[in-house]
């Protein structure tokens, strides 16, 4: 029993299911994938042999085993081959290989998967490492930022939720020429899509992903800069699919999860705020609460002016609410008058005494 993509156009489904037909022994079956597209009948056949033998192998240890016990039989390539055999492609250009054991493992296993990619391989000679000349590490160490710069000044911010990946597109200080708003924000836009398809499969980001593009006013450049997204995602062999755009301006796609993430496989999360970010303080939520609690206590005096004038007059009251104040009478001594005689004067004081 075979199976064929169903992303594949239907003629082309055809084709391939009449070249297998002739190519599968009636026990076997095969899952023939969307990078099948265009294959020849000779590439197919060798495909083909190589999966029998592959097969023919592990059915001889299974039976050579001469144990009831688990054992492995067959397992899945060491990194070197496996990122040959799901990346590279008639697309690239060039493959450099440093090391002599990485050298030989990649062409003994192009020699057998695809002679015609041998000739795209070459051993690397140069006299530094090959990282190191190629600012690898450097360009490595750029994906785990936050903040992604564009060719024009405009910026990416990529942020992750629990929910999904949320891409906000910035001008920054791209403010273009002759002062056309809506040209520069569509040029802005167009290569924010192009370097987004390329962050996607650099950084392996999957799930629901949500990019916020700057506001265009034309629907033609709105379409404009879906279609530049949808072009450059082509190259990506991850199963992913576009929405179309929100009312608030928003694209939606979504991006098969295959495995852990650059950001994931390279870090832990902070114990100390526990991925969230921030810290928050809680003396200053306390001094707060106490500022406010003291405000509503204290009530500021309106009676200084009153208070000055009392002091300079001979009359002075004091009072508080849980005491009272019992008035007496005093006489102050006055100087004579013209006929000899004190006068006096009465001056009212205040008392305390309690309730």
């Amino acid at each position: 029993m075979s199976g064929i993509s169903r992303r594949l156009p239907e003629q082309e489904r055809s084709r391939l299911k009449s070249i297998l037909k002739n190519l599968i022994p009636e026990e076997a079956g095969v899952i023939v994938r969307t990078s099948s597209e265009g294959a020849t009948e000779e590439e197919l056949e060798r495909d083909v042999a190589r999966l029998k033998a592959q097969w023919e192998d592990i059915f001889a240890k299974s039976e050579s085993s001469g144990t009831s016990a688990p054992s492995l039989l067959y397992s899945e390539p060491d990194l070197t081959v496996r990122v040959i055999r799901d990346i590279f492609n008639e697309d690239f250009n060039k493959m450099s290989v440093q090391g002599d054991e990485a050298w030989d493992e990649i062409n003994n296993y192009l020699g057998h998967i695809a002679p015609e990619l041998t000739a795209k391989i070459e051993k690397w000679t140069g006299a530094r490492d090959m990282f190191v000349e190629n600012k690898i590490e450097e360009q490595l160490a750029k994906a785990f930022d936050r903040k992604v710069y564009l060719p024009s000044g405009g910026s990416l911010v990529i942020d992750r939720t629990e929910a999904m990946i949320v891409i906000d597109v910035n001008t920054g200080k791209f403010i273009g020429k002759g002062g056309n708003l809506e040209e520069t924000v569509t040029k802005n836009n167009l290569e924010a899509a192009e370097e987004i398809a390329r962050q996607l499969r650099l950084r392996d980001m999957g799930g629901i992903i949500v990019i916020d593009f700057i506001d265009m006013a034309l629907e033609s450049n709105r379409d404009q800069v879906l279609r530049r997204l949808v072009e450059c995602l082509g190259r990506d062999r991850t199963k992913h699919q576009v929405a179309e755009v929100t009312s608030l301006g928003l694209v939606q796609m979504t991006r098969k999860r295959v495995g852990q993430g650059l950001i994931e496989a390279f870090s832990t999360t902070c114990e100390s705020c526990g991925g969230r970010g921030i810290h928050i303080h809680s003396e200053p939520v306390r001094k707060v609460a106490l500022d406010k609690d003291m405000d509503q206590r204290y009530v500021p005096s309106t009676q200084n002016d009153d208070l000055d004038e009392a002091e300079s007059s001979d009359t002075v009251e004091v009072s508080e609410p849980a005491e009272t104040v019992e008035p007496v009478e005093a006489v102050a001594p006055q100087a004579p008058a013209a006929g000899g005689r004190r006068r006096r004067r009465a001056v009212s004081t205040g008392v305390i005494t309690p309730e």
